[in-house]
């Protein structure tokens, strides 16, 4: 096997370490090796470059585009076409470093296979189908017209999301994990995006959301749980879900209790940087724009106080809600709000490995783990200008970027 050395270059391990100098040797799709002076069959030079880990994005819907928003033009486009958009989205993402996301509904067991067999280039990816939503919950795709919204078109393994009372959620948990979910989505509060909820109001009873995690927890699966609201935070928290997503009206009371469960926190800043565009955008339903209108940032000072309280966060973005590409400003708005540059890091790193369970995998730069890394050229922790100095991305071993 061909001993690959990356040379010269300073590495952030993912730990939360200082940079150090240090060389890193990969062989066989994995880390051999970490340390001064070491040598291989080839050299990558990065003299004055950084190496990282492979980032991860554990909220994102990569089947989905920003230009998807026009629902009018979706409606009128053939059914197929977003399928093929999924190359494009998949590259933006990995040309930024992002090697793994967890999806947070729109992709399928197919998207999935197609880049483990190497069809599509893109990041690996946990899945979890479809969002589960009560009856007029923020997946629910009903309009008064009679017609559904063009975002909630089931399919062949893409199941309908809408399910209600105790035996109704355990059916659809076992119906999305048979169609190839990795993790399970939930709405335990209504959405911005969706036309007929409010996103302050909870959904689903805590009863639902518990035979939710309990019926997942049976095949080997945790809940993700869309919650923007303060009750429907709790709900779910209490409930025992893996993962807060977006938290955008958090209350002390939701912190402490996220802090009692070990509950994660998803914080999807990023979404927030469209909130104003969409709001004046004629082609987004009114209803969606009336919201979006008097929502301001609430999520940045959530965001301040959970970093504050020692809430364990991970880094996600919500894109497309702000178009794929822009994934990395997370970094930066985590790193404005209450976080050190080097805490959000790890939370694009280490910890979000640990959020997805792949902790012994992924996430840091040490031997054994799967060779992803990222080469930087100049310094890792200035987020404004990251995008821009990606120089290469390798994903298990292999130059990808």
């Amino acid at each position: 096997m061909t001993r690959t050395v990356f040379t010269g270059g300073r590495v952030f391990d993912g730990t939360g370490a200082p940079l150090a100098e240090a060389d890193v040797v990969v062989e066989d799709g994995r880390i051999l090796a970490v340390g001064p002076g070491l040598d291989g069959d080839e050299a990558v030079d990065c003299t004055g470059k950084a190496i990282l880990p492979g980032l991860f994005d554990v909220h994102v819907h990569i089947a989905f585009s920003y230009e998807d928003f026009d629902e009018v033009r979706l409606m009128h486009e053939p059914f197929s076409l977003r399928f093929f958009r999924l190359a494009e989205n998949l590259r933006r993402t990995i040309a930024l470093g992002i090697t793994t996301v967890r999806d947070a509904s729109g992709a399928d067991a197919g998207m999935r296979a197609a880049v483990e067999q190497g069809l599509l280039v893109g990041p690996r990816m946990q899945i979890s189908v479809t969002m589960l939503s009560m009856t007029g919950g923020h997946n629910d795709p009903w309009l008064p017209s009679g017609a559904r919204g063009a975002w909630g078109t089931p399919y062949p393994g893409m199941p309908d999301g809408v399910c209600d009372g105790v035996a109704g959620v355990a059916a659809k948990v076992r119906e999305v994990i048979r169609a190839g979910a990795d993790v399970v989505k939930i709405a335990s509060s209504g959405g911005f995006l969706s036309p007929t909820d409010d996103p302050r109001q909870p959904n689903f009873s805590e009863e639902e959301v518990r035979a939710i995690v309990e019926a997942a927890a049976d095949l080997g699966r945790w809940v993700m749980s869309h919650a923007h609201g303060a009750e429907g935070i709790k709900r779910a928290v209490r409930a025992g879900v893996r993962s807060i997503e977006h938290g955008t009206f958090l209350d002390d009371e939701a912190i402490e209790l996220m802090l009692e469960r070990g509950t994660w926190l998803v914080p999807t800043l990023t979404a927030g940087d469209t909130t104003d565009e969409l709001a004046g955008d004629p082609k987004i339903p009114e209803p969606v724009r009336a919201k979006l209108r008097e929502l301001g940032r609430p999520e940045l000072d959530a965001f301040r106080r959970a970093a504050e309280a020692g809430v364990k966060v991970a880094m996600g973005t919500d894109c497309p809600v702000a178009p794929h590409g822009t994934n990395l400003r997370e970094l930066e708005l985590m790193a404005e709000h209450g976080f050190t540059p080097t805490q959000a890091l790890v939370a694009a790193t280490s910890s979000a490995a640990e959020l997805m369970g792949l902790e012994r995998e992924l996430g840091t730069i040490e031997p054994g783990k799967r060779a992803d890394l990222v080469v930087v050229d100049g310094d890792p922790f200035d987020f404004a200008s990251l995008k821009e100095r990606v120089e290469q991305v390798w994903k298990d071993g292999v130059r990808v970027v």
